[in-house]
């Protein structure tokens, strides 16, 4: 099988798995790729591709029952065999700002970084919608991400929360099909007691990044025969230098763009709240660049690489930050102003898809070069090189979707009939459990 009849075959298999509206959502997945910088929304339906009225963009997502599940299986058919052997996974969360949407259901206070969807000046913090992607790494040599999974983050659970339920089902799925053992790579904010004792009866190696003010514990001593045994031995704080102990393992590297990198490693530490997850903690200095600050990582699992490995694996890890800003802006992940949670759902459980069509078809296209941009080669070929080619293509290969049947005109809304205004909702804010402290009775 060639590899266009391979992207053909995906097509078709993507096609079949989107469920009723499946027309429509497939021509406007062609058309968001076929798409540079649509003004709105509905400026996709102007595309030659989308043989359908606009306002069938929004009863695609309204109608429309992506299945997630079975989507995730096919995009793993088509991952290369080498990316298997030793699968290399990538988690963390974004948000979806959704500021003046206030008939827009269950809205959560969340972490962004953008300055100009901000609540106020000076706090990184949005209204909207969050939502947790678990991604897979292809290729060393590239930054191309292949998202599995991609979905919200419901007011009831927490981020990582999602996050050990999304590792779990991928991993479960890569042992079905006889995959090695996954190492996955996480930010500071999954380096947290939570965490790991979420992911404790998944199989699967866990890279995180720790903050600088972390505390660890080290082996409790031997017990001494009275009282309770101890749970937790020596302090490691990781920004007071005098309580951390000899390094078990000290390797010094040159590295091309960073110079002299120092690399140590203790064995055996622990945090408070997770004395069963034992970690080796692992912390990265660039003594050519002092002012650049230590990085800390914590490696828990069964298959460790090596010093001069583990620190290159896990700056791996930001080709997802990558992935985000390319659906963002290339795809048009936030681009519609949609009313339901359930349609951002909808919406967003394409764009893994979107990002495997360009995948495959990376290597059988021509490469349509601007006048003020240079050639790339196959292995080198950006996923927005890619999408500059993919209209010509899609007019190649053809679409499995069906023509539209106008069935008439709508007769509209009926004279007289009462406009009720939709319900105003408030911005969900989540909070930490207390305990309430039972109040003393008066005598």
């Amino acid at each position: 099988m060639t590899k266009l009849q391979q992207l053909q075959q995906f097509r078709h298999a993507f096609y079949q798995r989107l469920g009723p509206a499946r027309d429509a959502l497939f021509e406007l997945c062609d058309a968001t790729l076929a798409t540079a910088k649509p003004p709105s929304f509905a400026h996709l339906a102007l595309s030659p591709l989308f043989r359908r009225r606009w306002p069938s963009l929004y009863e695609a997502l309204q109608d429309g029952r992506p299945d997630s599940a079975g989507l995730m299986n096919l995009m793993l058919d088509h991952v290369p065999d080498m990316a298997l052997e030793r699968p290399l996974l990538v988690g963390d969360h974004t948000a979806w700002p959704r500021l003046s949407a206030r008939t827009l259901a269950e809205r959560l206070y969340t972490h962004h970084a953008d300055k100009q969807t901000r609540i106020a000046d000076g706090l990184p913090i949005t209204a909207g919608f969050a939502f947790s992607t678990l991604a897979l790494l292809p290729e060393q040599s590239t930054r191309w991400v292949l998202p599995l999974l991609h979905q919200r983050i419901v007011p009831q659970k927490k981020a990582y929360q999602v996050a050990a339920e999304q590792l779990r089902r991928v991993v479960l799925e890569l042992h079905r099909r006889g995959a090695g053992r996954a190492l996955a790579l996480f930010d500071s904010q999954y380096g947290c007691a939570p965490f790991l004792k979420a992911t404790a009866p998944v199989a699967v190696d866990l890279l995180f990044r720790l903050r600088s003010n972390r505390v660890l514990w080290g082996v409790p001593p031997a017990y001494k025969g009275r009282g309770a045994p101890c749970i937790h031995g020596d302090k490691f704080k990781l920004n007071a230098p005098e309580t951390w102990p000899e390094a078990d393992e000290v390797l010094v590297v040159e590295d091309e763009r960073l110079g002299l990198v120092e690399i140590r490693r203790w064995v055996k530490w622990h945090m408070r709240k997770a004395p069963d997850r034992e970690m080796t903690l692992i912390r990265v200095d660039c003594l050519d660049k002092p002012k650049k600050k230590a990085m800390w990582l914590g490696f828990l699992g069964e298959q460790e690489p090596s010093l001069s490995q583990v620190w290159r694996l896990y700056l791996r890890r930001y080709s997802i930050e990558h992935w985000y800003r390319f659906s963002k802006q290339r795809l048009h992940w936030t681009l519609p102003r949609l009313s339901t949670p359930e349609q951002h759902e909808r919406w967003s459980a394409l764009m893994p898809v979107l990002t495997m069509q360009l995948y495959l078809a990376r290597s059988v296209m021509i490469d349509h070069v601007l006048p003020w941009q240079k050639p790339q080669p196959v292995a080198r070929r950006t996923p927005g090189r890619v999408c500059q080619g993919m209209a010509g293509l899609i007019a190649v290969i053809g679409t499995p979707a069906c023509a539209p049947k106008p069935r008439g005109k709508s007769p509209g809304w009926e004279t007289g009939r009462v406009r009720s205004r939709r319900g105003r909702h408030r911005i969900m804010k989540k909070g930490r459990k207390r305990k309430l402290k039972r109040r003393r009775q008066a005598a």
